[in-house]
């Protein structure tokens, strides 16, 4: 190798082989400048080694296989079975022994629309719907100055009446002394038969003035009497006690016997006595061999569905209803309730026997064909969005065709029929066509 001199030079950027390049050469000195270009390249990436896939997919194959097993277990995959269904009910004991149902309404066997029997303009109303009124109390008032006026003429004129009634019995009076004085003097023949003719007459005279004027009293007794009564017909009062269901009139209307006028009211209001409430059913001529006064019953209405009321009939009306070939009953509540109101809607099951205590409230049942045995617990399928969920239940007394359920399912739950024995919970179910 020969000695060089001057500074190595460097012709190219330094690289990972440099150094190699610099055997067999000679060594030259190198510019201060050329220094700036010795660098390194990190634009060169490290190489990675390859990574390792293959577990993590057979892991997610895993998963999935195993979630396509459990739903392939719970049916998912499979076709929904077709399945007879039932519903759970609440059921009353006295169901079971129900001879016949028929509907119909309450109504008020003493109701009246109360009115007055003179015209005159309505001054005052002290009632309104729903209030309760006793026998005698004023509901409403009249206008009634004329019949005031003549109240108070009929009562003059028989004071009238009176004090001539007085005056006469002081005329009879005097006339009966006369006479008999007249009558000892004509015996002595102290007088003539002319003056005792005419204290005779006197006499009877005064006893007629006494009899006219004790008419006259009773004929002012009467017509003072008609004069109260009119202006006790200004004052509307209950006719015995009870509710008021609807008002007629308001203030200032016009009230008329007849209500034949424009724009005048016939009844004030309109009242009735919730006692006498009973349920007028119609009953087939069928069926009507099954009633008999007295039966109990058993009442319902729309308006209180989940509360029975006793009852019993109270008569059979004797006449038929030859458009519905049907013939009423009347059947009386034997437990009242404030909650009950005229011409509410009701059903009513002829019993043939009374409801004996406990037999009051409902229970829940289901038909017996709906629970099975599985390993040895008595189950129910109950369907909730077409899919079945095996329920364990606790049963009871049978209530004639149904059994009486005291857990695992409520009333309203759709329920499988006779349930195949291939049938689990997450099995698709839909109901069988009729």
């Amino acid at each position: 190798m020969d000695r060089h001199d001057g500074p190595i030079r460097c012709e190219k950027p330094v690289s990972t082989g440099f150094f190699a390049s610099l055997q067999g050469e000679k060594s030259k000195p190198m510019a201060a400048d050329d220094l700036s270009r010795l660098k390194i390249d990190k634009t060169a990436k490290t190489a990675q080694p390859p990574r390792r896939r293959r577990p993590m997919f057979l892991a997610g194959a895993a998963a999935i296989a195993v979630l396509a097993a459990v739903l392939a277990w719970m049916g998912v995959f499979s076709p929904a079975q077709t399945v007879d269904i039932a519903t759970v009910s609440r059921t009353y004991p006295s169901q079971s022994f129900t001879l016949l149902n028929a509907s119909g309404y309450v109504v008020a066997q003493r109701k009246a629309a109360v009115a007055s029997k003179i015209t005159a303009q309505l001054l005052e109303l002290t009632v309104e719907e729903g209030s309760r009124v006793k026998k005698g109390d004023i509901i409403a008032r009249l206008e009634g100055a004329d019949a005031a006026a003549a109240r108070d003429q009929a009562r003059a004129n028989l004071s009238v009446a009176r004090y001539s009634l007085d005056q006469a019995r002081a005329e009879l009076e005097d006339a009966k002394v006369t006479y008999e004085r007249e009558k000892e003097l004509l015996t002595r023949e102290y007088t003539t038969k002319a003056s005792f003719d005419a204290a005779e007459a006197r006499f009877r005279k005064a006893a007629a003035g006494v009899s006219g004027a004790e008419s006259a009293v009773r004929a002012a007794e009467a017509a003072f009497e008609a004069a109260r009564v009119n202006v006790e017909y200004t004052l509307v009062r209950a006719p015995f006690d009870a509710v008021v269901l609807t008002k007629n009139a308001d203030i200032g209307d016009i009230v008329t016997p007849l209500g034949a006028a424009a724009n005048a009211k016939a009844a004030v209001v309109t009242i009735a006595d919730m006692n006498s409430l009973q349920v007028e059913a119609d009953v087939s001529e069928s069926n009507l061999e099954q009633v008999k006064a007295g039966q109990p019953c058993e009442i319902q209405l729309d308006a209180l569905p989940d509360r029975r009321f006793r009852g019993a009939v109270h008569m059979v009306i004797p006449t038929a209803d030859r458009t519905k070939a049907t013939v009423m009953v009347k059947v009386r509540f034997v437990d009242m309730d404030p909650r009950i109101l005229p011409e509410m809607s009701a059903k009513v099951a002829f019993l043939s026997k009374p409801v004996a205590a406990g037999e009051e409230t409902p229970r829940t049942t289901i038909h017996p064909a709906a629970v099975v045995s599985r390993n040895g617990r008595s189950v129910a399928f109950v369907i909730q969005d077409g899919v079945a969920q095996e329920r364990e239940v606790a049963t009871g007394e049978t209530l004639g065709d149904l059994l009486v359920v005291t857990g695992g399912v409520k009333a309203g739950d759709r329920v499988v029929l006779n349930p195949p024995s291939g049938l689990r919970t997450g099995s698709r179910v839909k109901q069988a066509e009729r």
